[in-house]
């Protein structure tokens, strides 16, 4: 599935999106596990309906639903384990990825103190470790993709090459890919620093034990990335990264809906006939890095808004109109890097 189903807004009762009050009824953890089940449940509806009415997949396998979770995302895990458990889904039915490297730490509250921070980051071993067990819980037969949460240049996880093999023994030992997802303005320096990373695999014996090698393979088989019709500078490094045959997962695709607020996306979509969500995803699917996108749905009406973006993308690559409205919209909509990050860092937990 090319959109997939994000659980950061889903999964606690807090989150940094515009105007979350005005589409979640309730916060107790029975209520938002609720509000995820009726998303998730209109997420595997359109999955089915769109193998009904659409021809396979190009690699001759069905579509299936994607959920993506953090270790931070409140409860996220738990939710869509016990969906999953409950529903009787099989695991080659459903396409899960996680991420470790925050804790949770908000204690189910909305509004925290001044500088209380919601979530805690720690790219240590010993936090992996934890972390890994814990997911391994919740939805480890179910899981495909595990993902370092936000890797930066300061929290070591680039260098720490115990970490490094701790994550590549866990990817031999139970089938799992490994990614990486980042935040902030230097992004696209993170992923090129990424694809240098690689670890040692099985041994390969020459004549003489002097002469025995070790096979290496690249740490990380995907990135999760911001980018948007304002954040673009990512998309030459997402580029090289998918050259170099990773596989690309946008986030904040509505930029935590600051998107839709701009009137030359909302002129653009009324142009193509479409909504402004779906124009603005479709937008990023539209991108030569080929990218996968996640939905920050929080309502089934959302979703299948959201959803309209695969046809989006198809008038905007295939038509000549299509690719004229790609091209302005992207280049009249572009903000710095910098400017970007710092409206992001003060949006309020809501």
């Amino acid at each position: 599935m090319k959109i997939g189903l994000g659980m950061a807004a889903l999964g606690r009762p807090g989150y940094i999106n515009l105007q979350r009050n005005t589409h979640l009824t309730s916060r107790t953890i029975e209520g938002m596990q609720q509000q995820a089940n009726a998303v998730i449940d209109e997420l595997f509806q359109q999955c089915l309906e769109i193998n009904k009415s659409t021809p396979a997949e190009s690699d001759g396998g069905k579509i299936v639903p994607w959920l993506d979770c953090a270790r931070s995302y409140g409860l996220s895990e738990k939710f869509v384990g016990e969906y999953l458990r409950e529903n009787n889904v099989r695991p080659e039915d459903v396409y899960v990825s996680s991420k470790w490297g925050y804790t949770y730490v908000a204690d189910w509250k909305v509004e925290l103190g001044e500088r209380e921070p919601h979530e805690v980051k720690d790219h240590s071993l010993e936090n992996f470790m934890k972390q890994v067990q814990e997911t391994d819980s919740h939805i480890g037969p179910y899981l495909n993709l595990y993902q370092v949460h936000s890797a930066t240049f300061d929290s070591g996880i680039l260098t720490n090459t115990q970490v490094h093999e701790a994550l590549h023994k866990c990817r031999v030992e139970k089938g799992w890919k490994l990614g990486l997802s980042m935040s902030g303005p230097n992004q696209d320096e993170i992923i090129r620093e990424a694809l240098k990373i690689n670890v040692g695999d099985e041994q390969s014996t020459t004549a003489t034990p002097s002469t025995t090698k070790q096979k290496q393979t690249r740490l990380f088989d995907s990135v999760q990335c911001t980018y948007n019709i304002l954040e673009q500078r990512p998309g030459p490094a997402l580029m090289e990264a998918h050259n170099a045959g990773m596989d690309i997962i946008i986030k904040e695709g509505l930029a935590n809906g600051r998107a839709l607020l701009y009137p030359k996306l909302a002129e653009m979509a009324r142009r193509v006939g479409c909504s402004t969500d779906a124009l603005a995803l479709g937008a990023i699917l539209a991108q030569p890095f080929q990218p996968r996108v996640l939905s920050g749905a929080v309502t089934k009406e959302q979703l299948r808004s959201n959803l309209d973006a695969l046809s989006v993308a198809e008038k905007l690559m295939g038509t000549e109109e299509g690719k004229e409205v790609l091209k302005e919209l992207m280049d009249e909509c572009k903000m710095e890097s910098e400017e970007y990050w710092k409206e992001r860092s003060a949006l309020k937990w809501n």
